[in-house]
């Protein structure tokens, strides 16, 4: 009778026991998990890390072998403002932005770079060779009676070389133009003040 009753008070103990160590796995999952999500962060961070060293490792390289090829090529690749200079006006010619928009096109661009390098033979060069082109396209804004943006691509051709025939004939032809535009507005004003006297009768 008394083994009976001792195996009946042992058996609630082992239930608790059992409860106890059956709660081990799920508070160690629960650690595992809070110190998991507490790494997680820190682990972002150092991989981020590890690939912006790898960026960077790698624009030096390749930086290093550009200036090593242009070296060995005999080019330059300047990254002052010559060279900002130079490839804007590039990208303007390969666009065929020679004398327009104002502020973004090739002459500005090589005008600026002669004055701060007023021997750079490339702006000469290239400038020569565009002026025909430059020209034509002065011509066509006159045409299209722009003549506002006419005079100032032709300013601008000017600043390049002023003594040229072939910008006196554009500046002529500009004057012109205007003269025929003036007219033209004054004869509208002019029907324009017939028409209102007329109804005033």
């Amino acid at each position: 009778m008394t083994m009976v009753t001792t195996a009946s008070a042992e058996a609630p103990d082992r239930g608790r026991l059992r409860a106890r160590y059956d709660h081990y796995p799920s508070a160690m999952s629960t650690f595992s998990s809070a110190a998991f999500s507490r790494r997680g962060p820190i682990f972002a961070s150092g991989l981020a890390l590890i690939v912006l060293a790898g960026g960077i490792g790698w624009y030096v390289h390749a930086a290093g072998s550009a200036q090593a090829e242009a070296a060995g090529s005999g080019t330059s690749t300047d990254a002052s403002g010559e060279g900002i200079l130079l490839g804007l006006a590039k990208s303007a010619v390969s666009e065929h932005r020679l004398v327009a928009p104002a502020g973004s096109n090739a002459y500005e661009f090589y005008l600026s770079l002669l004055q701060l390098d007023p021997k750079n033979a490339v702006a000469r060069d290239d400038l020569n060779t565009l002026f025909t082109q430059a020209c034509n396209d002065v011509e066509q804004a006159i045409n299209a009676r722009d003549v506002d943006e006419a005079q100032r691509e032709l300013s601008l051709l000017r600043d390049y070389d002023s003594n040229n025939y072939k910008l006196a004939l554009l500046g002529s032809k500009l004057s012109a133009q205007r003269m025929v535009m003036m007219r033209e507005h004054e004869a509208q004003a002019a029907a324009i003040q017939a028409r209102t006297e007329s109804a005033t009768l």
